[in-house]
C-alpha cells in the first residue's frame, strides 16, 4: 500500500536486518566532481536536513564528502555514511580497499559499507572480509550493489546466517524490477533506490508530466516520492543547491495508489548506465 504524508519525514528511518536504522532519504554523489563541488553539495544537502550521504571509492570524491560533514558540525552519530568497495579490491585487498575509503573520508566508521558490484568475483572471500570490518567495529552494516538474485542466492548459501542488510540497485517506475525487488523483500534485504530520476532521460515523459501536474510537484518530486512510498531508501544525486532542495520537499503530500499502479505500468526496464545484476558468478 502508499504510505500516507504522515508516515514520512526527511528523518524517517528504516531499521536494517542487523537492527542498524538508516535514513529512509539521502543524497547520492555519484558523478559530482571531486573538490569544491561535491564538498558544496554535500554541505548544502546537510543544512537542508538530509541524513544520509552515498558516496564510493569509485567516485574519487570521499575526501570531499568527509570534509563537508566535518564542515557541517552535526555531530557524526546523526549522519549515516554509505560507502563502496569496488571491484579491484575483492578478496585479499578487501580489507586495503576499505581503508583507503575510511582514510579518505578521515572517520572513525562507516555506517553502510557495499560490495559496489559482483564484477570482480570472489563473492564469498570478499564478504567475510566485510563481516570482520563489521565486526570489529569499523562498520556498522554491510551491504551489496547491482547484486542479482544468483549473487545473492551465492551469499546466502556461505553465508545463510549473516545476509546483506541492503542491496542498492537502479530502481524507479521505468525500472520497476519485480523480481528482484520481491526477492530482496523477501529475504528481508532492504531495496535501496539509485537512479530514481532516471538520469534524466524521463524528467519529461508526458505521462509523468501529468502526474505531477495533479500534485502540483516537478516530476523529479514524484520520481522520488514513488520510491519513499514503495518502502525504498532513495538517494537521488544532484550539485545544484536548488535542486537539493526541491528533491527533499516530498514529504508534505502522498501519491494516491491508484497513481502508484499507474507510475508502476510505466516500467520499461530502464538501464541508464549498467547493469551487473545480470552477470553470471565469477
Amino acid at each position: 500500500m502508499a504510505s500516507s504524508s504522515k508516515e514520512l519525514a526527511i528523518d524517517s528511518i528504516i531499521l536494517l536486518n542487523d537492527g542498524v536504522k538508516i535514513p529512509t532519504f539521502g543524497l547520492g554523489v555519484y558523478q559530482s566532481h571531486p573538490g569544491d563541488e561535491t564538498y558544496e553539495a554535500v554541505l548544502h544537502a546537510i543544512k537542508t536536513g538530509y541524513l544520509c550521504i552515498d558516496t564510493a571509492a569509485l567516485y574519487k570524491n570521499e575526501k570531499d564528502v568527509g570534509r563537508a560533514i566535518r564542515d557541517s558540525k552535526v555531530t557524526r552519530e546523526n549522519i549515516f555514511i554509505t560507502t563502496k568497495l569496488w571491484t579491484n579490491k575483492h578478496g585479499t585487498k578487501t580489507i586495503e580497499g576499505f581503508h583507503e575509503s575510511l582514510k579518505q573520508l578521515d572517520l572513525k566508521y562507516i555506517d553502510l559499507y557495499l560490495m559496489h558490484s559482483p564484477r570482480g568475483g570472489n563473492l564469498v572471500e570478499t564478504w567475510q572480509s566485510m563481516l570482520n570490518l563489521k565486526s570489529q567495529g569499523l562498520v556498522r552494516s554491510i551491504g551489496v550493489s547491482n547484486f542479482g538474485i544468483h549473487h545473492l542466492e551465492e551469499l546466502k548459501r556461505h553465508f545463510p546466517n549473516f545476509p546483506p542488510s541492503v542491496n542498492q540497485i537502479e530502481i524507479s517506475p521505468y525500472s520497476t524490477r519485480k523480481e528482484l525487488v520481491e526477492y530482496c523483500k523477501n529475504n528481508d534485504i532492504l531495496v535501496q533506490a539509485y537512479s530514481p530520476l532516471t538520469k534524466g532521460i524521463k524528467l519529461n515523459d508526458s505521462a509523468l508530466v501529468a502526474i505531477a501536474k495533479k500534485y502540483s510537484k516537478t516530476t523529479a518530486q514524484i520520481l522520488i516520492r514513488w520510491s519513499l512510498q514503495r518502502g525504498y531508501q532513495v538517494i537521488p544525486k544532484s550539485v545544484k543547491k536548488i535542486r537539493i532542495e526541491e528533491n527533499a520537499q516530498i514529504f508534505d503530500f502522498s501519491i494516491t495508489e491508484d497513481d502508484m499502479i499507474e507510475l508502476d505500468s510505466y516500467n520499461i526496464n530502464l538501464v541508464t548506465g549498467w547493469d551487473p545484476t545480470n552477470d553470471p558468478l565469477m
